[in-house]
């Protein structure tokens, strides 16, 4: 017993002891250091300072109408317009576009803060507090990296929009493995990884997707890694590159277009038509159908040796690539290069239309080679170069943990059903058998 009052009596000497450590705050002291709130900023603004108008630009609106509307003066309109036009080109103000005014909380209620947001992250702030001044600014980004994996059951597409992926990622992939993968032709079973970061706005709001870092198609069974890499730091020339160091690029696109089109008519030296009699008429050019205005591609760097409209060929342009290639593209709805300009792979060079000899939308893809007309879809056309010697020992160790990142994302499980029965699934088979494809 007297033990159990000895440390009783110790415990409450250590209780008041901490007491007594603590010094009283005074009144006065305490209020000295309590922490004032940070107002909370928008677009870089304190909103509670301010009446604030939110709207979109309507059709019919103007700049200048919209500030002589919330009591602008006419001068300082004058001089954003003049002074800032390439910061701000007012006449390029778009219907849709979301924009805020700020307004003082006086009797006059006057304009004080234009902001106009150009983008979901981009947007431009007037100023007409004071001399008007006009700048450029973004809001705060937080990426965040996404791994996904999926087996195509029908498209690319349909396939990464069911796993909730940006469309944009669909059009990134397609473009990063046009040269080695035909889209057109998958195989349920074919089957993909990829990794991209998604860039968030006050953590919540969806600003879009960043570049693809690492990807993974296995088509046919037969894997092929893609991973970005600056082989030229100068000039800043990135290109995207296999699990062998291979450029994915090929010289040559394997199409005019870059998504959103059918292959109508391929290249056919034998082919009947019934309107001219079932006679022999060889078609030596490569159809693809698409919705007029939809832009035509340079398939490849070159000159414009030709644009103009002759005969059945309506508009059309053809371009020079070197000694052995040249590629014509026709019946356009209008050409956008002229005679004598260097293009790059990729370039819009017109769009498609039915002018000439057509009986719908479509661009009518020809290819020479030494100077005969080939199908470009049977020619095994040039790849750009590998990474070079010098570059190789460090772009492998750039890829390895990125490739190991890869190879560990996990494919979805496939679905067995309550009973355990074996059943066909979409595949050609059975789930066992194809299991090793999901």
């Amino acid at each position: 017993m007297g033990r159990k009052y000895v440390v009783a009596v110790w415990a409450l000497f250590l209780l008041f002891s901490c007491k007594e450590d603590k010094p009283e705050l005074k009144p006065d002291l305490a209020q000295e250091l309590q922490v004032e709130e940070e107002p909370v900023l928008n677009f870089g603004f304190d909103f509670d300072q301010y009446e604030v108008v939110r709207d979109t630009v309507k059709w019919g609106d103007s700049f200048g109408e919209l500030m002589l509307k919330n009591k602008v003066d006419y001068p300082k309109i004058v001089t954003v317009s003049e002074k800032y036009r390439d910061t701000f080109d007012v006449r390029k103000i778009r219907v849709g576009k979301p924009y805020v005014i700020l307004k003082s909380k006086d009797t006059t209620l006057g304009a004080q803060i234009f902001i106009y947001q150009n983008d979901k992250v981009n947007y431009t702030v007037v100023d007409f507090r004071d001399s008007a001044q006009v700048y450029k600014s973004k809001k705060a980004v937080r990426f965040v990296e996404r791994e996904v994996a999926g087996t195509i059951r029908n498209n690319l597409s349909a396939t990464l929009d069911s796993l909730g992926v940006d469309y944009n990622v669909t059009i990134d992939l397609s473009e990063i493995y046009a040269w080695t993968i035909d889209f057109f032709r998958l195989e349920k079973g074919d089957r993909f990884k990829v990794i991209y970061d998604e860039r968030y706005i006050n953590d919540t709001v969806y600003a879009g997707r960043g570049p693809i870092k690492a990807a993974l198609f296995e088509h046919k069974g037969k894997p092929v890694y893609a991973f970005p890499y600056v082989t030229d730091s100068l000039k800043n020339i990135l290109d995207y590159y296999d699990q062998d160091a291979n450029n994915l690029r090929s010289t040559f696109l394997r199409a005019p277009i870059k998504f959103g089109y059918r292959l109508s008519s391929r290249y056919n030296l034998k082919r009947r038509i019934a309107y001219y009699g079932y006679r022999v008429r060889p078609h030596k050019g490569t159809d693809y159908a698409a919705p007029v205005g939809t832009p035509i591609i340079a398939t490849a760097d070159g000159t414009v040796t030709e644009s103009r409209r002759r005969g059945g060929n309506g508009k059309y342009v053809k371009i020079r690539h070197n000694g052995t290639y040249s590629t014509q593209y026709l019946h356009m709805k209008a050409q956008k290069v002229k005679r004598g300009e260097f293009v790059r792979q990729g370039d819009v060079i017109g769009w498609v239309g039915m002018t000439g000899n057509t009986g719908g939308p479509h661009v009518c893809y020809r290819f020479w080679k030494n100077g005969r007309q080939v199908d470009p879809l049977r020619e095994k056309l040039p790849t750009a170069e590998p990474i070079a010697d010098s570059l190789r020992t460090a772009y492998m160790d750039y890829i390895h943990p990125i490739k190991t990142q890869l190879d560990c994302i996990e494919y979805e499980a496939p679905k067995v059903p309550e009973n355990n029965m074996i059943t066909l699934n979409e595949n050609h088979g059975t789930t066992q058998n194809q299991s090793h494809l999901n």
